[in-house]
Order: structure tokens, then C-alpha cells, then sequence
């Protein structure tokens, strides 16, 4: 009997070494999970040619140097120059260089620029469906947003929003999860926020409003003077990395966390539809790829900047954390004006139901991974599981 085992033992071993065995075995592994861009690359390559010719294009923005969206998007350009060996140039320009930080839009579309970078949502009197690409309020974070782009048919509808503008449109640069307001007023729950006088922008503005806060959307040079001559109670602008220059810090006595109107903040490059055409091929597979490029590395660029940016906040400021029932609160009041917006722009309902419907899918995976949060060992051995 001992001999029989050891024969069919043999005789699998014998088998799953073979050709054909190996073959099929690799065929039903490749039937979950196929990288699609492969066939799309073997197809290209056949006909991609190397083009010669240099070519010059200019990038408008509405971000001032010094701020990292800003280097967000010079490394885009940088990347861009150096995988194509400087046959395309993109030479960026700042708020007011060439045009205005809010005309970049229309010079591209025009024609007048070539290219330019920007948060969506800044669009959003065209089509209020710009900030479900920007970042909704207890919305996408960076990890959510790079699955729903690039794998939930995200930036195909990106493109098409875009595209009626005669622009063609791809992600460059998320900073990750943006910090909460600044104030001199502390403040935890929802009633304390009433009557409050803030600034953000987007359609949070709205949803503080519709909460009893008395809200504006100053531009982020005007943020600093206004709060520290008691215009505004409150403000919130970015990530701490780039809240850091703001000094935000050394005018106020509390930060408000956690941040829920922005749990990530997604940027985006967009191109003049004439001039992405007369683009060679090469060259236009080197954008896509310095595109992505850049979204993972503005990622962990920022997130390593934030480590010593909270440092730095720690010597300043308290972080006060808002209560469970306030955050409840906003998040009630987010629904319901969402809600509103989707039964008023069905582009909104559409993207913000994929959205909805990604978080939904992803939530199994996102709970049975929970609980092995990264924190320091001695403090998850310690008891510390969840963020």
C-alpha cells in the first residue's frame, strides 16, 4: 500500500513539473487579475515610432511658487523632460506669470496655453461635478481615489467632463488628507460652530453655512491677515506640509481635526485637445506615464513633509479633537447635501454614485484588514489597532 502512495505521489510530482501542466496552471492564475495595459502595449509597440522633433509647450496654474502644488507640478514637467531626453519642454508658469490663477482653464481651452494644472473643484461654476474629482467632503482618500481612477473607470470620466471643454485630462499629484480649521476659538461640538466665521471653499462652504457658520472662500494669500486680525474665527487650507509657509500656526491657538471636509486632495493636468493631438505617440505615453509617476510621488513626498510639519505645529497649536457627535453631525448634514446635488446634476450623481459604490465594494477588504494599522510596535503590542 506503501508503494501505491509513493507511485501516485511520483506520479503528480512527475506531472505538475511538466510543460503542459505548468501552462495550464499559469493560464488559471492569469484569468484573475490580467495587467490590461500588456495587450494595449504589444500593440503600440508594432507601430511606435521614436519622433525626433522638440517641442515646447507652457503650463499655467492657479499656485504661486512656494507652494507644493506648484512643485507638484514642475516635477511633472521635470519628468516629462527627462524620460522623453527634452524632446517635449514644459515650461511652468505661476499664478499671474502668464495669465491669472483663475483664467488658466480658458487659456488652455482656448488654445492660448498649452497645459496647465489646478484642483477641479476651482471649476466647479462650470460643472459642479469638477469637485468630485478635487475631494468630496468625507469622500475618496488618496488610496481610494487612486483604485477609483485608475481601475473603477475614474478618469474616464475625468476625461469625458473635461473633454467638453476641449481638454484632455489625467490625475498629477494627491497631498493626502488636509488638516482641519484654525482657530483661536476651541471648539468640539456642533453648537460651537455656529455663528462661527470661516474659511474654506468648495462644498463644504455650503455645508458649514447650512450648519449655522457664516462662511468665505478667501483666497489662500488672504487667509493669514484675516485671521490674524480677528476677520475670521477659523480657516482651513491644506495638508500640514503645505500649511507650514502659511503660518497658520503662529497666529492661532487650536486646530479643529479631524479634517473631514477633505480626506484627500486630488489634482490634475490638463491639455489643450489640438495640441495633445498633434502630440507624437511616444511622446504622448511618456505624459501618461510622468502623470502617474508623479500622483505616487507627490503621495509619500507630502506624507514624509507632514512628519515634520506636525512636529513643528505640536510646539504651536493644540489638536483638538471634534466629538463623535459632532462629526456624526457633519457627516448627516454632508449626505443630505449631497443628496440635494445629485437630484440637481445628474454628472454629480454619476460620478458620486461610483464613488459610493467603489467605498461599498472596497469596505470587506478595508474591515478584515483592520486592526494592523502601522503604528510603532511597542504601542500595538500595547493595545493601539486602529486609525
Amino acid at each position: 500500500m506503501k508503494r501505491v502512495k509513493m507511485l501516485i505521489g511520483v506520479i503528480l510530482i512527475l506531472l505538475m513539473a511538466t510543460p503542459a501542466f505548468a501552462q495550464q496552471r499559469g493560464q488559471q492564475q492569469q484569468r484573475f487579475g490580467v495587467d490590461e495595459r500588456r495587450a494595449q502595449a504589444q500593440e503600440e509597440l508594432r507601430t511606435l515610432k521614436h519622433s525626433t522633433q522638440t517641442i515646447r509647450w507652457r503650463m499655467v496654474m492657479p499656485w504661486s511658487r512656494g507652494i507644493h502644488f506648484y512643485d507638484m507640478a514642475q516635477h511633472f514637467a521635470d519628468s516629462v523632460a527627462l524620460a522623453s531626453g527634452n524632446r517635449l519642454q514644459i515650461r511652468v508658469f505661476s499664478a499671474g506669470e502668464l495669465v491669472g490663477a483663475m483664467e488658466s482653464f480658458d487659456a488652455v481651452s482656448s488654445g492660448a496655453a498649452e497645459i496647465g494644472h489646478d484642483w477641479p473643484g476651482y471649476w466647479k461654476g462650470k460643472n459642479e461635478n469638477f469637485v468630485s474629482f478635487g475631494s468630496v467632503p468625507f469622500g475618496l482618500d488618496n488610496e481610494g481615489y487612486n483604485i477609483w481612477l485608475y481601475q473603477r473607470g475614474g478618469l474616464e470620466q475625468m476625461q469625458e467632463l473635461y473633454g467638453r471643454y476641449n481638454l484632455v485630462a489625467f490625475p498629477v499629484g494627491n497631498g493626502g488628507q488636509e488638516m482641519g480649521f484654525y482657530s483661536n476659538k476651541r471648539a468640539t461640538k456642533m453648537e460651537d460652530f455656529r455663528g462661527m466665521r470661516l474659511r474654506t471653499v468648495g462644498w463644504y462652504m455650503d455645508i458649514m453655512n447650512q450648519l449655522g457658520a457664516s462662511v468665505t472662500p478667501l483666497p489662500g494669500g488672504e487667509i493669514y491677515l484675516a485671521l490674524e486680525r480677528g476677520v475670521i474665527d477659523g480657516a482651513e487650507f491644506s495638508t500640514p506640509a503645505m500649511n507650514v509657509a502659511m503660518g497658520f500656526d503662529q497666529i492661532t491657538k487650536y486646530v479643529l481635526s479631524p479634517g473631514v471636509h477633505q480626506p484627500s486632495v486630488q489634482c490634475a493636468i490638463f491639455i489643450n485637445k489640438q495640441a495633445w493631438e498633434k502630440l507624437p505617440r511616444d511622446l504622448q505615453w511618456i505624459v501618461k506615464i510622468a502623470a502617474q509617476q508623479t500622483q505616487l510621488w507627490s503621495n509619500h513626498w507630502q506624507e514624509n513633509l507632514n512628519i515634520q510639519a506636525i512636529a513643528m505645529h505640536q510646539k504651536n497649536v493644540e489638536f483638538v479633537r471634534m466629538d463623535d457627535d459632532a462629526i456624526t453631525a457633519f457627516a448627516r448634514q454632508t449626505k443630505a447635501y449631497l443628496e440635494d446635488l445629485k437630484s440637481k446634476h445628474p454628472d454629480v450623481k454619476k460620478t458620486l454614485d461610483s464613488q459610493e459604490q467603489f467605498k461599498k465594494d472596497f469596505a470587506a477588504w478595508r474591515e478584515i484588514r483592520g486592526g494592523l494599522a502601522p503604528w510603532p510596535l511597542d504601542d500595538y503590542i500595547n493595545g493601539r489597532r486602529f486609525q
